[in-house]
């Protein structure tokens, strides 16, 4: 009978074939992944609220003002709301194992490593992306197309959808450093013997 030490139970070797995650991200990264989709709440927070029929500010002769909701509307915004939330969910992927090997639970690829670009890539260009709409939205954001208009809200109204908005200012900027770390931390893992990689939970 073979007999399993605790050193056995806490860092379980991979399957024929799987590998295990690299090491372990910085604390800061790890804050920098994790503040991510609270950067996104407040707005999602604010659109539910306007989808729910909570006054907001938005004059009669808006389609945003409380009398359209809920309708149809309502789904929409809370589906918008959480797409966007999860998008900024996949952040931590670029910290935590599931975002370096594949969960074993997942037919066929479960515990294989998951190529460094499959991640940079796409979490760059949305870095890039979102760096760039939130600055452009920042600088138009009184323009008379957008809160300029004599139906949006105004006074304490305005003040509390810009606070609600101005996180976002930071979701690029912090997508952008999370990555960087990223890229840099498997590309050391991969220049360094495996033998030297300290042992990481499997990720399920």
């Amino acid at each position: 009978m073979t007999m399993t030490t605790d050193q056995d139970l806490a860092s379980p070797q991979p399957a024929d074939g799987a590998v295990g995650p690299g090491p372990r991200p910085s604390r800061l990264v790890r804050w920098a992944a994790h503040a991510v989709p609270f950067t996104l709440l407040p707005t999602g927070l604010w659109r539910c609220a306007m989808g729910f029929g909570v006054p907001l500010g938005f004059a009669p002769t808006s389609d945003l003002h409380e009398s359209q909701f809920p309708s149809w509307m309502t789904l929409y915004v809370i589906a918008l709301s959480l797409f966007a939330e999860g998008l900024g969910l996949l952040t931590l992927g670029l910290v935590r194992p599931w975002g370096e090997v594949v969960p074993r639970w997942i037919p066929f690829l479960g515990g294989k490593r998951i190529p460094v670009l499959c991640a940079v890539i796409p979490a760059s260009l949305g870095a890039l992306a979102v760096t760039f709409i939130t600055i452009v939205g920042a600088f138009t954001w009184n323009a008379p197309e957008n809160l300029a208009e004599i139906s949006d809200p105004y006074g304490p109204f305005y003040w509390l959808q810009t606070a609600c908005y101005a996180p976002l200012l930071a979701w690029g900027p912090l997508l952008g450093v999370v990555t960087v770390a990223y890229y840099r931390r498997r590309r050391a893992a991969e220049r360094r013997p495996s033998a030297s990689l300290p042992a990481r939970p499997d990720p399920r």
